[in-house]
């Protein structure tokens, strides 16, 4: 089995080094790793580290956080850590320990993360600005208890920092940027996701339920390597796929229906999001073709116009464009078409927008206007362009040909220099070469 790989220890320094330049002088940052989570009874759910802790560290177990603060000479680091202990790695599993952390994180120092409170105070008391992930309810208290405590101190010569600051905002930039290694990463996931996706196809056909298709995508992936899923995979079958975040994936697909497959997985925690839209007996009838065939124009007419400089809303312009204008030719809109888009008369068929940021979060960070302007697209960017058209079973006064149709497709673009790149183009997207597929059945 491929083993996931690990981003080079020096794109983490290279992160730390970047956050501390954009702080003011006497700033210090507390990022915590994410906390496990109760699934149920006293079982929890599978443990995955918080992105941004992550992102800063490379780390991936609980129980740990990160402190730096900037000294005369640059910055300093210090990682708090569970410490080695026998009774509980055989139980629970291998720990790094405080000794290897150093090293193994290349930060300055490790200590054991019973010492939090005491380090947080120490690392505070004094400081101008602390930087937090503020939007955390447990950091917040932590944060609120340290400032208690330093206070009840101020006799000693304890001071509070004077100016609490959220540092998603600052982190959410940085990891809109994707460098050389972790587009390595995203590509990878593409690969990985895409090869599922074609395993999808060779595997349907009438009678499979839902949740088997499910399970073939994740066991596709996870033979390849991945730890886990980018998110919970939707398998819509026939009217389900009209159903944005359909999640039952308990139906029976049916001969005759179109099955809609929104999946991904994760490759050292970055993120693959792939939709595509197959007809489970292999063979796409004429209107399903031409619906499908009107959404993959969309989707071409999106990624097309993705270029350095673009404004991030011209994706969207240009999907909404294609799409009113089928509607129209097929006599389920009717009007003029500028009209239409101006009234938002495709809203009931075509709900959703074009697509968002793809990271270590499937819906990752980034602001999408910057001063109330639609940012533009720049080099390293990822996002997803996944244009659809839903047609409910019961959707009044459209010709009975096209109820119950729901189609999406998407694919994970790149922004580079020179135009952009599809991460996801080994997955089958046209009519002819998803039928080709289908005939090879597994």
């Amino acid at each position: 089995m491929s083993q996931v790989p690990v981003l080079p220890k020096c794109e983490y320094v290279a992160r730390r080094q970047k956050l501390m330049h954009q702080l003011p002088i006497g700033a210090c940052v507390f990022v915590s790793a994410a906390s496990p989570q109760i699934r149920n009874g006293d079982v929890n759910h599978a443990y995955r580290q918080d992105s941004y802790f992550y992102y800063l560290t490379g780390f991936s177990e609980p129980g740990a956080a990160l402190l730096m603060r900037q000294t005369d000479t640059g910055f300093e680091s210090l990682i708090l850590c569970r410490k080695k202990d026998a009774l509980q790695e055989v139980w629970h599993g291998r720990r790094l320990g405080v000794e290897a952390a150093p090293h193994a994180l290349q930060v300055d120092a490790a200590k054991d993360i019973g010492e939090l409170e005491e380090c947080l105070d120490a690392w505070t008391d004094g400081v101008s600005h602390v930087y937090a992930a503020q939007a955390r309810d447990d950091i917040r208290q932590l944060l609120d208890a340290s400032a208690k405590r330093l206070r009840s101190k101020a006799r000693k010569g304890a001071q509070v920092p004077e100016f609490y600051a959220d540092l998603d905002a600052i982190l959410n930039e940085m990891r809109l940027y994707k460098s050389a290694a972790e587009v390595a990463l995203m590509r990878q996931a593409g690969d990985m996701s895409a090869r599922a996706h074609r395993r999808l196809m060779q595997a349907s056909k009438p009678g499979v339920m839902e949740y088997q298709l499910a399970a073939e995508f994740a066991h596709a992936c996870s033979m390849e390597g991945s730890a886990r899923l980018a998110y919970g995979s939707i398998v819509a079958g026939g009217d389900n796929a009209c159903i944005l975040h359909y999640e039952d994936n308990n139906q029976t697909l049916q001969d005759g229906d179109l099955v809609l497959i929104d999946a991904g997985c994760e490759w050292d925690y970055y993120a693959a999001d792939i939709t595509r839209t197959i007809p489970v007996n292999g063979r796409f009838s004429e209107p399903q073709k031409v619906i499908y065939n009107l959404v993959l124009q969309a989707l071409e007419a999106a990624i097309a116009v993705v270029k350095d400089g673009v404004p991030v809303n011209a994706m969207q312009d240009a999907a909404v464009q294609v799409i009113t204008q089928g509607l129209v030719d097929l006599g389920i809109l009717h009007g003029e078409v500028e009209k239409l888009i101006k009234d938002e008369a495709y809203k009931p068929f075509y709900l959703h927008g074009v697509g968002h940021w793809l990271g270590m979060d499937v819906h990752d960070v980034g602001n999408y206007k910057v001063d109330g302007q639609w940012r533009p697209l720049r080099d390293g960017m990822v996002t997803t362009i996944e244009p659809g058209i839903y047609i409910a079973a019961d959707t009044p006064d459209v010709d009975p040909q096209w109820l119950g149709i729901g189609v999406r497709i998407e694919d994970n673009i790149l922004v580079t220099a020179a135009g952009h790149e599809n991460l996801t183009r080994q997955a089958p997207v046209t009519v002819a070469a998803i039928e080709a597929l289908m005939k090879e059945q597994v």
